[in-house]
């Protein structure tokens, strides 16, 4: 069902209400760092970065900050801009509410963004604000065509059959029905899709409104983490490339074949292009010049942690090419270059994302940027690519790099009132020898004012995933900068099944979660235990998802390594996770099959090594904390692993929050989160 639009009056007046300048405060959090060391309460007050937008002329970065209010327990979002030299940062709005998917329109001349689902038009300072009207529905996302005439955008549409449209005498009957599978995904039961709406706009309004994807149950963007990523214009406006999977029930929740489709504007003719193309293909674009259409593919149908390979394909003649071929890593995002011969493209390699330049021809990859940080996905600038990047130690900040030299020039510096009141951490890359004779990247993360002539307690953190990298990541909820702060030792290993270090390394853990990868875990520990300054009597592990499965597992096989677990939204019985989870192609590949297939060796053995079977071993304190909303890994995974440790005598504590889902969103169950985390290390510890 379509979200409705309320108090859309209330939201323009907010916008418009802030003409005086002298009125306008920021909702920037003042915080003031006693002994230089991060917090908790001081992590939830960082201002957070995100989605640059280039100006047409090339000069100006549209940017918004998201900025957590404890009190309230929500974030508010604002608009900014700042010049293309790092000079002129301003802020444009000052609501009450948040103002997203911001875009430069008509030349620049004005800026187009979504407000509690309804469409805005403001000019560059922040006045003028003018609701389009037009469509009577709330708006997810949108993206302007070319030509500034029409408008593609995304909005939920009605998906299945509620009991009142069966029953509708029965109006205050709660119950859910299904008869099919997907009937719930990531944290919310499927009542609704997302379908791609194209429309004419004059200005004022929208007109001509066009559901691309009219009476069809499929989504576009995928969810649950698809965006307008997945849609894109050709450069003469006449025609959308667009991803989707077209599947339903059963079909939809064994696959990954997304496909990417050309829908023509003129006869509203539909095209599949990548028909032939098995695994998830998404997030087209075309080249400046038409010719060509990018996007990124995997192979293997099922396998969502297959390579993600760069494909182009030429438009006139229909031929595709493997643009990536000799590039054993996959591409995070994309931009062409502008004179349609290149791309640039973000691609984690060792642990580390960076810029990288290819030519159509894919004879030579370069890579741009280099240092111990991550980029996000680049965007042209005139000369220069617009980008955000992040590190273990500093969240997501605005920068421009020069393609040709790789020189970097920060362009926000949105929470420098924060950072320099901390006291550094050290952090290192080492390279360990595993039992199988492998070399496996690990960071260290060392406490500030680190002194190696004491002892320290330490933390390891296993990774979920399973398939994932520990690059140089900012989280609000793992952060490896607080977990320092607190006195630890952090251990990260990128044991197998990580990506960045090679396909091979990635797929080795399907199909084998206790086995090599669970040895990389102990390795890592072990090693760290022969250094003078680490406490090999206080040493945690801990993790979420994938990474609450390894604690649950480790913590029957650990033998005495480790003082204390905490595991978050865990897999503690794998067997019961296959029948209770969403998307089932994950499940269905990593562990080789399901439950009841009794001659797949490679299942009974998953099932059978499933952490629950180890619980009788449990011997040392756990905490244990999950989402009721989280529907990828249900809650009761938890409830279940937390009732094996106290049945066997283990100190254990369980959080559950009935708001939260598979992450921890909220800031003021953020802070409580972390209490929890670090009141369990200190008993334990």
């Amino acid at each position: 069902m379509r979200k409705l639009f309320i108090g859309m009056m209330t939201l323009a007046a907010s916008l418009t209400a802030c003409s005086d300048h002298d009125a306008r405060q920021t909702k920037r959090n003042t915080v003031t760092v006693a002994d230089g060391l991060l917090t908790p309460d001081i992590l939830n007050s960082f201002g957070r970065v995100s989605d640059p937008q280039v100006s047409p002329d090339g000069k100006t970065v549209l940017y918004g900050v998201s900025f957590p209010d404890i009190k309230q327990n929500k974030s508010y979002r604002d608009l900014f801009l700042v010049n293309i030299d790092g000079s002129g940062n301003r802020q444009i709005t000052y609501t009450s509410g948040n103002e997203a998917n911001a875009r430069w329109i008509k030349g620049g001349s004005k800026i187009a963004c979504l407000s509690a689902g309804k469409l805005f038009e403001i000019n560059p300072d922040g006045s003028g604000v003018t609701e389009v009207e037009g469509f009577g529905e709330s708006i997810n996302e949108f993206t302007v065509s070319p030509d500034g005439k029409k408008i593609l955008f995304t909005s939920d549409v009605k998906a299945g059959q509620r009991v009142t449209d069966i029953y509708p005498d029965l109006p205050k009957a709660t119950g859910r029905i299904a008869d099919d599978l997907m009937y719930r995904h990531w944290d919310e039961w499927v009542e609704s899709v997302p379908h791609p709406f194209v429309a004419d706009y004059d200005g004022k309004k929208l007109s001509n409104v066009i559901d691309l994807l009219e009476g069809e149950p499929y989504e576009c963007p995928s969810k649950p983490f698809g965006d307008i990523s997945e849609l894109a214009w050709s450069p003469d406006s006449k025609a959308i490339a667009y991803t989707c999977r077209k599947k339903t029930g059963k079909d939809y929740t064994l696959s990954t074949n997304s496909d990417i489709y050309l829908y023509r504007l003129d006869d509203k003719r539909t095209v599949n292009l990548t028909e032939e193309m098995q695994g998830y293909d998404r997030c087209p674009q075309f080249s400046p010049d038409g010719q060509w259409l990018a996007w990124t593919s995997m192979e293997r149908d099922g396998y969502e942690a297959d390579l993600n390979r760069l494909f182009i394909m030429n438009l006139e003649t229909g031929t595709k090419t493997f643009l990536t071929q000799r590039f054993d890593y996959n591409i995070d995002g994309f931009t062409w270059t502008p004179d349609s011969k290149g791309l640039y493209f973000s691609s984690c390699v060792k642990a580390l994302t960076h810029l990288y330049a290819i030519s159509i021809n894919g004879r030579h990859i370069r890579q741009i940027t280099d240092g111990i940080f991550d980029v996000g996905i680049p965007a042209l600038a005139g000369e220069q690519l617009v980008t955000t990047r992040h590190s273990m130690m500093e969240p997501d900040e605005v920068i421009a790099v020069n393609p040709a030299t790789g020189a970097i020039t920060q362009l926000t510096f949105e929470n420098k009132h924060i950072l320099d009141q901390l006291k550094g951490s050290r952090m290192e890359q080492r390279w360990m020898t595993t039992t199988d004779n492998k070399k496996m990247h690990t960071w260290i993360v060392y406490p500030p004012d680190f002194d190696a002539g004491k002892k320290y307690p330490a933390i390891m953190m296993c990774l979920g995933g399973p398939q994932g990298t520990i690059s140089q990541g900012w989280s609000y909820r793992w952060n490896y900068r607080l977990m320092a702060a607190q006195g630890y030792i952090v251990i990260l290993p990128n044991r197998r099944g990580t990506t960045s270090f090679g396909q091979a390394w990635t797929e080795q853990i399907s199909g084998d979660y206790t086995g090599q990868n669970m040895k990389d875990y102990l390795t890592a520990v072990d090693e760290m235990k022969k250094e003078p300054f680490v406490d090999g009597a206080r040493i945690a592990c801990t993790g979420a998802s994938y990474g609450g499965y390894s604690v649950f597992w480790l913590a029957g096989n650990h033998n005495k390594r480790f003082r204390a677990f905490i595991a978050h939204a865990g897999v503690f019985n794998s067997e019961h996770m296959y029948m209770t989870t969403e998307e089932l192609w994950f499940p269905h590949w990593d562990n080789g099959g399901a439950p009841w297939d009794k001659h797949n060796k490679t299942a009974q053995r998953t099932y059978n090594e499933s952490p629950h079977k180890y619980a009788d071993r449990w011997d040392t304190p756990i905490l244990i904390t999950h989402g009721e909303k989280d529907y990828r890994i249900p809650y009761d995974q938890a409830m279940a692993a937390f009732s094996a440790a106290r049945l066997h005598d283990v100190p254990a504590e369980l959080l559950i929050f009935p708001d939260e889902n598979h992450w921890v969103l909220k800031p003021q169950n953020s802070i409580l989160w972390h209490r929890l985390f670090y009141r369990w290390l200190d008993k334990w510890m």
